[in-house]
């Protein structure tokens, strides 16, 4: 196993590719079959992509020519292939569909699995934070309505049977404030540990070139 990505492992202890695959009639007619399967390789796609470009052609009358296609694709593959290309790929929360040869997947996956390690935790930081500003937003508009609440409870011009609801709305809403507030708690030490993770692994890679 390659030192370098040994390490990087060692560190992960202690803290896909999609869209549209369709062409145009232009497209169909003018493509450098070799150079569409360049691109698809260098991309990581699997076969299945040409099957979109065959059937997405077929419709204008074109017949896509896959042994161009798969020339191109074995070229593309071999940059895709490249451990630091692994490592990014994985890094922007890339799908590996396996497409590597033999010989250059072993590399490629401790890359790839380094730099996705990477995505994760800086998904769980991002995710916190959307929790928090998410429930500070609730909160907010809780607070804000318990004090119209509390306004109109007190207003003349309120019912008897008004005041009796303000009262349940009232008690559920200071409930819930104090779950949000608990809620906020808790998801500000949990970022505050996911930043700490993701910190301690950014220097991890960064000492490996990353």
């Amino acid at each position: 196993m390659n030192s370098k990505w040994a390490n990087i492992s060692v560190a992960l202890l202690v803290v896909g590719l999609s869209g549209c695959a369709s062409m145009n009639a232009d497209e169909c007619a003018t493509s450098d079959w070799t150079a569409v399967g360049y691109e698809d390789g260098s991309r990581g796609y699997t076969t299945e992509r040409f099957g979109s470009h065959r059937k997405a052609c077929a419709k204008h009358g074109i017949t896509a020519d896959f042994q161009a296609y798969q020339r191109g694709r074995d070229q593309g593959l071999v940059e895709f292939c490249q451990p630091g290309r692994g490592f990014n790929f994985g890094a922007n929360g890339g799908h590996y569909n396996g497409v590597c040869a033999a010989d250059m997947e072993p590399e490629f996956l401790e890359a790839y699995r380094a730099g996705h390690k990477l995505y994760s935790l800086r998904a769980n930081v991002s995710s916190a934070n959307s929790q928090i500003y998410a429930r500070e937003a609730e909160l907010e508009a809780a607070e804000n309505r318990i004090t119209a609440a509390e306004l109109a409870l007190i207003s003349e011009q309120t019912t008897t049977d008004e005041r009796i609801a303000l009262l349940v709305e009232l008690k559920d809403l200071s409930e819930r404030t104090g779950q949000l507030e608990s809620e906020i708690k808790q998801l500000i030490a949990d970022r505050a540990r996911y930043e700490q993770d993701l910190q301690y692994y950014e220097q991890t890679v960064a000492a490996y070139g990353y």
